[in-house]
């Protein structure tokens, strides 16, 4: 990729960032790779207030991610993978962006800004777990170093998935 990646900052969500994740991620394109619809409100709050405790613990989490203007216009970073399947109790990293802002590289410098960040906090390694048909996510892994290392199917919805690594 040639082209300057955007200016974006990361902060840890607050409580007003439930509702603009709500809102931002209340679309079908959004969600196509994460159950296709959109979540109650009350899964974000619950979900902003456990990112909140990773960064306090942990000293990273997801986090809002911000344009230039400061709006919020997604989350990206890093959480423990707390499924009984796949790669157990290792760093996940992940992203999500609202899909006015997809194509113009928020997702790559955002990621690449948490790579710094848990690098920082001693985490040695972190997956990426993508659904193979999500080429727009395994496109941000390639960007990012990632390599392919296991195939796998999903528990939930039984679909091809793919775990990336990166020794950091």
């Amino acid at each position: 990729m040639n082209r300057a990646l955007p200016l974006v900052r990361l902060r840890v969500p607050t409580d007003e960032d439930a509702v603009a994740w709500h809102r931002i991620f209340d679309d079908p394109d959004v969600m196509e790779f994460h159950g296709g619809k959109s979540a109650e409100l009350s899964v974000y709050e619950e979900l902003t207030a456990r990112q909140r405790r990773h960064d306090a613990e942990r000293g990273f989490c997801l986090w809002t991610m911000l344009d230039e203007s400061g709006e919020a216009i997604g989350f990206t970073g890093a959480q423990p993978w707390e499924r009984e399947w796949g790669p157990t109790g290792e760093i996940e990293i992940g992203w999500r962006l609202g899909r006015a802002y997809w194509g113009r590289g928020y997702v790559t410098a955002a990621a690449q800004m948490t790579l710094e960040r848990v690098r920082a906090a001693g985490v040695p390694s972190v997956v990426a777990m993508v659904l193979a048909g999500n080429a727009r996510s395994i496109a941000v892994t390639q960007r990012l170093g990632m390599h392919l290392a296991e195939v796998f199917t999903t528990q939930e919805s039984k679909q091809e998935g793919h775990c990336y690594r990166l020794d950091l």
